[in-house]
């Protein structure tokens, strides 16, 4: 198998899925263009904002994405690059683009309300605070494995083993250049909001303040150690989480998205140019590592094929600034299909080592390491320098993983305020302590600081319970969408094998990994060493604490996991629903 190969397969593939699949969903579904959306029906300035059809979905991309199409492949890539391509693409289309779409679409025709409110519309309000409180716990395992992607990738020391410390000038750069991306994106911010420019006049601004910040950042590194960057990451995802979307987030992933779609097309150009070889077997066995295909496979690979984050974000976030229901197919769907075709880069810059330990030996050690340096690899044969492009590879992917963070601890927050909120007591008959939980600078400080713990066990540990958690948060909103389609008269048979496959991966992966834990635990292959991870011979090595906390974790989301499936599919096989308001 050739890469060239493999990406046309892919290209043809997600291509025709838009152009058949998507039309039909939206055909089925039903759209209307002249309805007034959620963006100005409610328009609030903070979260109801409406936007541009490109800025929404700059801000869809860049928010699914994170690091996760990039770290899963390449983690499941040791089952062999046929099961990571067919699951990518199967599982891209008809599982991961139709939750996505269906999410943004139930939330819309809701008046942009989040998946927890159409729980409680259509299922019940018990159904709501039991996915509220998962919703909470889910979060706090997203920010913690990117927050530590995202040091990861601005540490401006790499320590030997003796103790010899050398800096790493590609993440000094990497680090200066998304700073100066924070303070533009403010700028602009700003500038889309009270300017009135024409959009091409906001596009050319957006990309001199990108070219700038690259520029700057190549000549001028930073460096600061991972432990820093940690505390640094955090105080940023404290201040964006809160912030007005307009003055942040959104401008930001504006900015971020020309650099992500220049990324992905570049590496589609380096592809094609090189004709890398597939050094991976196609299939390397059912068990490899103590890890058997199924479940591990499918949720390894979450962000690329299906995940249950982005259908926080399609109905948190991305739902709110749609300006016409048209957008919503090329925002969602087109968004999901886009990162399957990351997933699939990423495969190929695996494959194109023979193993891991060539990848090593070439100075990557981390996913996103072993992605930068395949494309760059790649990019050479366009005449491109290796350093260079590996440095702008390496600034996509903390991009990428940036964008997830404040997005993913926004809904976090929300999530826990919504958990304590109730419509029915008056403002002053709120008590003390509900006023507490509901404060969003309390409720964000909480998220972040459980979060900050977690990180701390670095992402591999945190990966599998994150991957397990994301694909059954994805059953729930296709289940709670499937209850809502049922409900409004729509048909949701699309929905069914997706769901169910999900419910039988996820139940199966969470008691899995609680069995290891506890047995680890147990057995004291874990050890009560103080903090949550300790360093061994230059290895991350999970304590007790830290797998002692991801158990609680484990334990809690699966319990909350079940009852609410519960809940949700007797919902759905009630032969007698009584239709629901919405449009």
């Amino acid at each position: 198998m050739n890469g060239l190969v493999m990406m046309v397969i892919a290209i043809v593939v997600l291509l025709a899925a838009y152009l058949l699949y998507g039309r039909y969903l939206a055909r089925t579904w039903g759209i209307d263009p002249k309805a007034k959306t959620p963006a100005y029906e409610l328009e609030d300035g903070v979260d109801y904002v409406p936007a541009d059809t490109n800025v929404v979905f700059g801000h869809q991309f860049a928010s699914i994405a994170g690091a996760g199409p990039i770290t899963g492949p390449i983690q499941a890539a040791v089952f062999g690059w046929l099961p990571v391509l067919l699951w990518i693409l199967v599982g891209g289309v008809f599982f991961g683009a139709v939750q996505d779409f269906v999410s943004m679409y139930a939330s819309v025709k809701n008046k942009g309300r989040t998946i927890g409110y159409i729980i409680e519309e259509y299922i019940g309000k018990s159904g709501k605070k039991l996915f509220l409180l998962f919703c909470w716990l889910f979060c706090i395992l997203v920010v913690a494995a990117f927050a530590d992607v995202v040091a990861g990738t601005f540490n401006g020391f790499n320590v030997a083993a003796d103790g010899a410390s050398s800096v790493i000038p590609a993440n000094g750069s990497v680090a200066t250049t998304s700073m100066i991306f924070i303070a533009e994106a403010v700028a602009l911010g700003f500038l889309l909001r009270f300017g009135k420019l024409h959009k091409w006049a906001n596009t050319a601004i957006a990309l001199i303040m990108l070219v700038g910040a690259i520029v700057v950042g190549l000549f001028c590194p930073i460096y600061i150690s991972q432990s820093t960057w940690h505390i640094l990451v955090f105080l940023y995802v404290l201040i964006a989480s809160v912030a007005p979307i307009w003055s942040l987030l959104q401008p930001r992933d504006y900015l971020n998205s020309y650099l992500l779609v220049a990324m992905i097309v570049a590496a589609v150009i380096g592809v094609f140019v090189a004709q890398p070889a597939v050094n991976l077997p196609a299939f390397s066995g059912f068990v490899i590592n103590g890890q058997s295909l199924f479940p591990f496979l499918f949720v390894t690979i979450a962000c690329g094929a299906v995940s249950g984050f982005h259908s926080l974000v399609s109905s948190g976030t991305a739902s709110k600034q749609i300006k016409n229901e048209r957008n919503m197919l090329p925002v969602s769907f087109g968004a999901m299909l886009m990162e399957s075709m990351l997933a699939v880069i990423a495969l190929i810059a695996v494959a194109s080592f023979a193993s891991t330990a060539e990848a090593a030996s070439m100075g990557y050690t981390t996913p996103t390491q072993i992605f930068a340096g395949g494309v760059a690899g790649f990019l050479q044969a366009v005449g491109l320098p290796n350093d260079v492009v590996y440095t702008l590879i390496n600034l996509a992917v903390s991009a990428f993983a940036l964008t997830s963070l404040d997005s993913v601890a926004r809904v976090g927050r929300l999530s826990f305020q919504e958990l304590f909120l109730d419509e029915s007591i008056k403002d002053e008959e709120i008590s003390g302590l509900r006023k507490l939980l509901t404060n969003k600078y309390f409720a964000t400080i909480l998220t972040l600081g459980l979060a900050y713990l977690l990180a701390k066990a670095g992402y591999s540990s945190i990966w599998p319970l994150f991957g397990s958690s994301n694909q059954l948060l994805s059953a729930l909103a296709l289940v709670a969408c499937a209850v809502f389609l049922k409900c409004t008269k729509r048909k949701s048979f699309m929905l069914w094998i997706p769901m169910f496959a999900m419910i039988a991966v996820t139940f199966t992966a969470l008691s899995v990994t609680i069995w290891q834990l506890g047995h680890g635990i147990a057995d004291g292959t874990y050890q009560w060493i103080s903090g949550i991870s300790t360093t061994v011979n230059g290895a991350s090595v999970l304590t007790a604490w830290g797998a002692g906390l991801q158990l609680i974790f484990a334990v809690l989301i699966l319990a909350l996991g079940v009852v609410v499936v519960i809940q949700g599919v007797r919902k759905l096989l009630e032969k007698n629903t009584v239709p629901a308001t919405a449009k």
